[in-house]
């Protein structure tokens, strides 16, 4: 079938904010495939790509002011040029412009470049200035070419730098948004005022795309220009919007409605060797209230580590087997959901229901055996990893998904289970043991209620957390010596499985090796992500029933490994570790009722950053105020999973820093939703684009 071709430029209607990016002047058919990348298909899209930063070429430095580790603009001329094979191909241009000299370094070159760049001609260049081998550098600076200094001005405002995709540079993608901006000018939507926002938006999107005054400069660079506060609260709106469209549109649809979600929790406790929390009591009430609708329950339980969030799955999962549901559990690690698995069979088994476990790792005929259970209803419940998301499986009855560390998922992955129930939507429950501060999950969560079990069962002690120079490694194992001879458990956590001549962490193989050299009398265990699972659950379960005095492991053991009588963790190169993954790993002690410690070993110098995340450890163990510091010092990438972050797709503004933005906007989403849909329409189209892409697999 032929092609389709584009319409001649005299048949072809006038161009408007909706043409397609094929037919706008400077694009064509080529850059246009190109732009999609970007998730640029019309005109309007180019207005909301907005630039990641500005670069200053408002003014020439003069070369004698240039400093190390700043980017500048200079103009100089070319007082000599060569080719050099030192080790690699490369051309070498010297500059000078009477106040000092300047070396630009290109490794990749054709012979244009050797031409242009001849003795006596005159170089703009702008790049990052380095300290070189005979004084200062750039390397593959932007520049430009001239024979005379007068046709080489600095220019007029700031230049955004944009996201780009291959094959797209810099300037075409300004001269495309300039273009759009042009035809933008007598747009109706984007000169209309929105309630509760000030200022329009195109006077906003002018001044963040062609900054022209030095006020606009300085406000621009610092993230303080009103123009840039007025994208950020419409970028924040419009994401209100979304995730509160998806879950009015989630809420309207049937859900099962499990009426034995009240009495499940006092059926479980039958069976668990301990009574619930108050904190956890609430949670269950608030759980069941949701299961007995007959809409989908959107529950975010956040509890800190050794909270007891498995308690209230196990009640939910209950729940749904007795309404005659079935229910799945999904973990991100084969490891937790194993863990998930053991505690749940322990519970649930005596009371009739046998939870099924699913992951890649099952052979052929045990994996065929569990889809044709949940497929035809023999299995009420079904533990295990992503694969239960896999097309291939199939449900009988599903009314309730469980989600644990829902950050570690994703928006979609959470999602993908919504269609599984057939005509009914199955409830959906999230657990996280990475507490969330109210302002963010105000922000990332608003598609879902939220309930917090802020209470640690009774038994626990504190964690006493010690800070130690690696110098202090030999005392330590002393220590370990004897807290294990005397008939404690230990773990000790490296950050690498093998060698690296990269890193100076210690790996896991070498030192396990190393403490069984220095201490021959105690038996080392070692698990890390690359062992057989067989492996792996032999070293896991050696070491909880106690044969294994000493276990050696990688960050795998962050979630899933739930062993009382481990009272000592001691943590290699902390410095490497994020605050969030530290919180985690030190929740695998204090689990019992013997004193516990979690020594974090460094290898000095330590930079800032890490002295502040190591210091935030040692004074708090309260996983809510770790989990503020965190997003202080890292951003929501390390609390969130750089996935999650992505797919909110944020353009402007910033969860953490605009945290504060957010109660404000909720009550004005929900009066444009209740009064305006369309014009909310229009901010989703306008800023997150489809919003059914979150909700679709």
């Amino acid at each position: 079938m032929a092609s389709r071709k584009p319409a001649s430029p005299a048949s072809r209607p006038p161009t408007t904010l909706d043409t397609e990016l094929t037919y706008l002047k400077g694009a064509g058919p080529h850059v246009a495939q190109r732009l999609r990348a970007l998730d640029l298909r019309r005109v309007r899209d180019l207005l909301f790509h907005l630039p990641l930063r500005y670069e200053d070429r408002r003014e020439h430095v003069a070369l004698a002011r240039l400093r190390a580790g700043a980017p500048a603009l200079v103009r100089a001329r070319v007082v000599a040029a060569d080719v050099r094979y030192a080790g690699r191909r490369m051309l070498r241009v010297m500059l000078d412009d009477g106040s000092g000299g300047l070396l630009l370094r290109f490794f990749h070159f054709n012979d244009a470049q050797k031409t242009n760049l001849t003795v006596g001609r005159w170089v703009q260049a702008y790049g990052d200035v380095r300290a070189g081998g005979s004084g200062l550098e750039m390397v593959h600076p932007q520049y430009r070419v001239a024979d005379e200094a007068e046709a080489l001005p600095a220019e007029d405002g700031l230049s955004p730098v944009y996201p780009l995709t291959t094959g797209v540079t810099q300037t075409r993608l300004r001269d495309l948004i300039a273009r759009a901006l042009d035809l933008a000018a007598a747009d109706a939507e984007l000169n209309a005022a929105i309630p509760g926002l000030e200022g329009a938006t195109l006077a906003a999107l002018n001044v963040i795309h062609r900054p022209r005054s030095d006020q606009d400069a300085r406000q621009l660079l610092a993230c303080t220009h009103p123009a840039q506060q007025r994208l950020i609260r419409e970028e924040l709106l419009a994401q209100q919007l979304t995730l509160r469209l998806l879950r009015s549109r989630l809420r309207e649809r049937p859900a099962p409605v499990l009426q034995a979600a009240a009495s499940a929790p006092r059926e479980l406790q039958r069976v668990l060797p301990f009574m619930p929390t108050r904190a956890q009591q609430r949670v269950l009430d608030e759980v069941a209230a949701d299961l007995v609708q007959p809409r989908p329950m959107l529950r975010l339980v956040q509890g800190d580590v050794g909270s007891g969030k498995t308690v209230i799955a196990a009640a939910a999962l209950l729940a749904a087997a007795r309404a005659g549901r079935q229910a799945v559990l999904v973990a991100p690690t084969e490891l937790l959901a194993e863990q998930h698995h053991r505690t749940l069979s322990q519970w649930l088994t005596p009371l009739g229901v046998a939870p099924a476990f699913l992951a890649n790792r099952l052979k052929k005929a045990e994996r065929q055996a569990v889809l044709e259970g949940l497929a035809d209803g023999r299995m009420p419940v079904a533990v295990g990893t992503h694969a239960l998301l896999e097309e291939t499986v199939r449900f009988a009855q599903l009314g309730l998904v469980v989600v644990d560390e829902q950050h570690r998922f994703g928006v979609q992955q959470r999602l993908a289970l919504r269609d599984k129930g057939g005509a009914h939507t199955p409830h959906q429950l999230i657990l996280s043991a990475t507490p969330i501060p109210r302002t963010l999950a105000q922000s990332v969560y608003a598609d879902l209620d939220v309930s917090v079990i802020d209470e640690l069962p009774p038994g626990r002690t504190p964690i006493a957390t010690v800070v130690l120079s690696n110098e202090r490694r030999d005392e330590m194992v002393a220590r370990i010596g004897e807290a294990c001879a005397s008939g404690r458990q230990a773990y000790w956590v490296c950050t690498l499985i093998e060698e690296s001549e990269e890193l100076d962490a210690q790996a896991a193989e070498v030192t396990a090796a190393r403490l069984r050299e220095e201490l021959p009398g105690l038996r080392v265990g070692l698990v890390h992500g690359r062992l057989k699972a067989d492996e792996k659950d032999a070293q896991m379960r050696a070491f909880q029933s106690g044969h294994t005095q000493l276990l050696v492991a990688t960050t795998v053991i962050e979630v899933g490994v739930d062993v009382p009588r481990a009272s000592i963790m001691v943590i290699e190169n902390a410095e490497r570790l994020g605050l969030a993954q530290l919180h985690q790993l030190r929740g695998r002690v204090g689990r019992g009722s013997e004193a516990s410690q979690c020594v974090l070993l460094y290898q000095p110098p330590l930079g800032d950053n890490a002295r502040a995340r190591l210091e935030t450890m040692r004074a708090t163990t309260d996983g809510f105020v770790i989990a503020q510091r965190d997003l202080e010092l890292r951003g929501p990438g390390e609390l969130l999973g750089r996935r999650q972050t992505g797919e909110i797709g944020f353009k402007l503004a910033d969860p953490v820093r605009d945290a504060p933005l957010v109660p404000a906007l909720q009550p004005l989403a929900d009066r444009l939703l209740a009064q305006q849909p369309q014009r909310a329409q229009q901010l989703i189209a306008r800023w997150i684009g489809d919003p059914e892409r979150y909700a679709r697999v």
